[in-house]
């Protein structure tokens, strides 16, 4: 009786086998059908440019003592990289701004072993954009405009030129999105992923299991060179707002709205009496800038740009700084606990008042003046640099090493134009503030250098 079971039970387990084998093919997910779509409009790409010889050669008197014959004083080097064409009607090639940096020429290989000769539309070294033409003819396109966002956990293919090999593809997740201050680029809002990148994918692709671009590799963090499961990829939504500008304009013209900012930490928002944890401090407004024509105060926390929610300073900056000059926006901002609303028209942007950031932190539980042990401070020279642009002011000259004001970020050379949100003209006022300021940490807005910052001190 049991061997009679037993024969039953395997001819019942064969039965079950036999059609999950025959379609076995059919239940394994490939990536086959994705790439076949996506990958002819990657392309590689490869770049020759101007070295100079070692200036010794150049020096008649070192090549005569060393025989060394009349030669170029000029070499070339050699790079590869990756491109995406994201207009095949027009021949337009997105890549990185390093990948063609000081370029004499640039030649384009596609899927299909076609090599064309590009040249360069414009570039933008900020968010490390560039933008080719080839002559559009059988081309295949991305979409770069499209409106896809991607989350942390999503598939993500990476397809590229990784060391010249050829085009490649790997696959991975989204580790992580919104990455900044890493300080490779001058705007970084990085979609980070674990899909392999290695030199000469910068430029290259960044898809998701629907074959729709999401990002343009640019970057990794690595001890070695090689990939660590650690890379950066610029947001598509970024990519398509900087190359728009250069085909349309040949580089990039950006909006300013003269403030300098910083993130609000927990400490600062405890010495504002603030229950929120996200913004863009309001350290200082630049005079005759669009922010103080608009109403906007130095301490203000920015929680918005046309209803676009600012967790950061690094949020407000991309956005505002994607932005053409003349554009108008709505400021979303907290004043005081009160939420309002305040329109602002962009200017362009000059290097020199650039809005700066700084960072400041707090810790302790010291109050009032206290928190101002160790810091000696002076009336602002009439000679200062900072003396016809601040109200008053006041210096300071010194910062002990092991004092709580060291640790909480200020420094010699600082200017402290406000203690508590109020002005202060001299030493005296900067310790009565701090005297009468017994819940809490004193906030400091200090100028430093051509920036500005608040900084919670106790």
């Amino acid at each position: 009786m049991r061997s009679r079971l037993y024969l039953l039970l395997v001819c019942m387990v064969s039965l079950t086998l036999v059609p999950l084998a025959a379609h076995a093919e059919t239940l394994l997910p490939s990536l086959s059908p994705v790439l076949k779509r996506v990958s002819p409009a990657v392309v590689n790409i490869a770049t020759t440019a101007p070295a100079e010889a070692n200036p010794l050669f150049s020096d008649p008197f070192f090549r005569r003592f060393f025989d060394i014959p009349q030669m170029p004083m000029q070499r070339e080097t050699h790079a590869v990289g990756s491109g995406v064409i994201i207009d095949a009607d027009k021949g337009y090639v997105i890549t990185n701004a390093h990948v063609v940096e000081k370029a004499r020429r640039i030649k384009v290989v596609l899927s299909d072993r076609r090599e064309l000769t590009a040249e360069v539309v414009g570039t933008d070294s900020e968010t490390d954009i560039a933008v080719l033409k080839v002559p559009a003819e059988n081309l295949t396109e991305l979409e770069l405009e499209g409106d896809t966002t991607v989350g942390v956990g999503d598939f993500v293919i990476a397809i590229g030129n990784p060391f010249g090999l050829g085009q490649t593809a790997t696959l991975g997740i989204v580790s992580a999105v919104g990455r900044t201050g890493l300080g490779i680029e001058g705007y970084e809002d990085f979609i980070q992923t674990d899909a392999s990148i290695n030199p000469g994918n910068s430029g290259g692709a960044l898809v998701n299991m629907e074959g729709e671009l999401v990002g343009i590799n640019t970057a990794i963090l690595s001890r070695s060179g090689g990939n660590i499961g650690i890379g950066f990829a610029i947001p598509a939504r970024m990519a398509h707002q900087v190359a728009s500008q250069l085909i349309e304009h040949g580089e990039v013209r950006r909006g300013q709205l003269g403030v300098s900012i910083q993130n609000l930490t927990p400490d600062l928002a405890k010495a504002m009496g603030l229950e929120q944890m996200t913004g863009a401090v309001v350290a200082r407004v630049v005079p005759g800038s669009p922010a103080e024509k608009a109403g906007i105060e130095s301490g203000d926390v920015i929680v918005s740009v046309n209803d676009r929610p600012i967790r950061t300073s690094a949020e407000l900056r991309n956005t505002i700084g994607l932005m053409q000059p003349g554009t108008e926006v709505e400021i979303g901002l907290v004043r005081d606990k009160d939420r309002k609303t305040v329109s602002a028209r962009l200017q362009s942007r000059s290097p020199r008042d650039e809005s700066r950031r700084g960072q400041g932190s707090g810790t302790g539980e010291d109050r009032g003046e206290a928190s101002l042990a160790g810091v000696q401070l002076a009336p602002l020279p009439p000679d200062h640099p900072l003396a016809t642009e601040v109200e008053g002011g006041v210096l300071v000259i010194d910062v002990s090493r092991d004092s709580e004001a060291a640790e909480d970020g200020l420094r010699p050379g600082d200017v402290i134009v406000s203690v508590n949100r109020k002005p202060v003209k001299s030493p005296g006022d900067v310790r009565d503030a701090a005297r009468a300021s017994r819940k809490g940490p004193i906030l400091l807005n200090i100028r430093r250098g051509e920036g500005a910052l608040f900084i919670a001190v106790g």
